[in-house]
């Protein structure tokens, strides 16, 4: 809490530290959620196993700055907790809960910032860039085409908004748009990872290409009434994937917005390949403690066995959304299959998110709102030759949030 004032103030300060300086505007939300969990998983062939039904209290505090330099140039930034803390109390996505005996620090810090130019025909930024993933799920499918979990299941999937959550909905990287014909083009080099030390050994090279970079190209346009955004991420170096390294993946699909009276449809449709003669599995760790029989000095040498794979999926993500005034829902269908050497795994999921707004509050400064909503997840994951069902689990998720924004 004390970083958190700390950190307000000195966005107070610098706002009115000389004349000669620009406005920094001061923003943000608040809010606190009540989430009651159900899960279940299942070994086909063998009892269903419930999991311990919770009830979670979590919060979650965002403080956004902007300032106009002039002549079209900007700056913005977003500090939220991403500290998974002493007593590891953060959830993710910048929620947090409280720890046994009332503890449990709140860390502010910067999550995402960037800055640059906004021209009549133009603009182009560079930092940790806003995704708006929530509403696009290009990045979902590019990033976590598989469970992490694997073939057990579990850990994050494609569906249920996992960029956003996991990765704080930001990428660095550096975006150019411009208008063409009577749509915006847009281009974001993208960084995924920095991985130039690790990767800088004689059987890979001087590291100088070792970093994960990709090209994500949006073309935003109208068509009668209907919004439509196609779009791709190319990969231009390997990158390090959740479940496989040294991999190359590449996603093409489209966003579409279709207004319907007061209300409006989205439909979107992604897909994503990647075959990888010289990926990897994750590289296997191991450590050996020897003592000195005569100093008695304990030391601890770590081996990295790199596990060198020949990877190949593919997969593709579809969403249904509708919004209606307060209301607000989707559909997922998720489908990869991986046959990589050893797997040869197909995986199945479905996600239901809906919601309803209640506005108690709302005025030129800011806003109070309460928000009952439902997420629901069915996954499987099954052999791709025989066609039969190897696992399957489901979660029920019902949250109630209560937010100010300001």
């Amino acid at each position: 809490m004390k970083k958190m004032l700390s950190l307000a103030a000195m966005f107070a300060v610098l706002s009115y530290a000389s004349p000669a300086s620009a406005e920094l505007k001061i923003g943000g939300d608040a809010a606190v959620r009540a989430r009651g969990e159900f899960n279940n998983s299942e070994i086909v062939g063998s009892p269903k196993t419930t999991n311990s039904d919770d009830l979670k209290y979590q919060y979650r505090i965002r403080l956004k700055a902007t300032a106009d330099l002039g002549s079209g140039y900007f700056f913005k930034a977003l500090a939220q907790t991403e500290d998974d803390g002493i007593t590891g109390n953060t959830v993710a996505g910048g929620w947090a809960t409280v720890e046994n005996g009332n503890v449990g620090a709140y860390n502010l810090e910067v999550s995402n910032f960037y800055f640059g130019r906004t021209l009549e025909n133009c603009h182009y930024s560079i930092g940790r860039l806003p995704l708006n993933s929530v509403n696009n799920p290009i990045f979902d499918i590019t990033l976590y085409p598989i469970p992490t979990g694997g073939a057990a299941l579990g850990g994050v999937y494609a569906v249920d908004i996992p960029v956003a959550t996991w990765n704080f909905d930001r990428v660095f990287g550096l975006n150019y748009g411009t208008k063409i014909g009577g749509g915006e083009l847009n281009g974001t080099l993208v960084i995924f990872d920095n991985n130039s030390k690790v990767e800088n050994t004689p059987a890979t090279g001087d590291g100088l290409l070792n970093d994960g970079y990709a090209l994500h190209l949006s073309y935003k346009t109208n068509i009668g009434d209907v919004t439509f955004e196609p779009q791709a991420i190319l990969s231009l170096t390997d990158l390090q994937g959740a479940i496989y390294q040294k991999v190359s993946p590449n996603t093409f699909g489209a966003n579409a917005t279709i207004p319907a009276g007061k209300s409006k449809i989205g439909v979107s449709g992604f897909y994503t390949v990647c075959k990888d003669s010289k990926g990897a599995m994750p590289p296997t760790v191991t450590s050996v403690t020897t003592a000195d029989p005569i100093t008695h000095v304990v030391t601890t040498t770590t081996t990295t066995t790199p596990n060198p794979a020949s990877v190949d999926y593919n997969g593709y993500l579809l969403r249904l959304k509708g919004e209606s005034g307060p209301v607000t829902a989707w559909v997922d269908y998720n489908h990869t299959t991986d046959k990589t050497p050893a797997t040869d795994l197909k995986y199945n999921n479905i996600f239901v998110w809906a919601q309803y707004n209640i506005k108690v509050h709302e005025s030129a400064t800011g806003t109070f709102s309460l928000t009952p909503t439902v997420r629901y997840r069915a996954s499987s994951v099954g052999d791709a030759g025989t066609d039969t069902t190897l696992r399957r689990n489901n979660q029920l998720r019902g949250e109630l949030y209560a937010t100010v924004t300001f």
